[in-house]
């Protein structure tokens, strides 16, 4: 951990930027019935079921001495992705 934070410290330069990269994958819902808006005299109502409507993987790259960030969303989280984003880097 020590070694990642010096690197973090190290002055900027061009020729080797120093990135973050990461990933995540999040599910994606959907209300099963409509939520209902409020209106006078009764708050929103809102049905806590939900459908799930399948998975979406984030890429992050981030460059923290330039505060660069690059996320690519993708439908699929596997190796074959995963070294896309690598070499999109480049």
């Amino acid at each position: 951990m020590e070694a990642v934070l010096d690197t973090y410290a190290q002055p900027y330069d061009a020729s080797r930027p120093v990135i973050c990269f990461d990933e995540t994958s999040y599910q994606l819902l959907d209300h099963v019935r409509e939520p209902w808006p409020p209106v006078p005299g009764f708050p929103a109502r809102v049905d806590h079921e939900d459908k799930r409507c399948g998975t979406v993987n984030f890429f992050v790259a981030f460059e923290p001495l330039t505060g660069q960030r690059t996320v690519t969303v993708t439908e699929r989280r596997g190796n074959a992705e995963f070294a896309a984003q690598l070499q999109s880097l480049e």
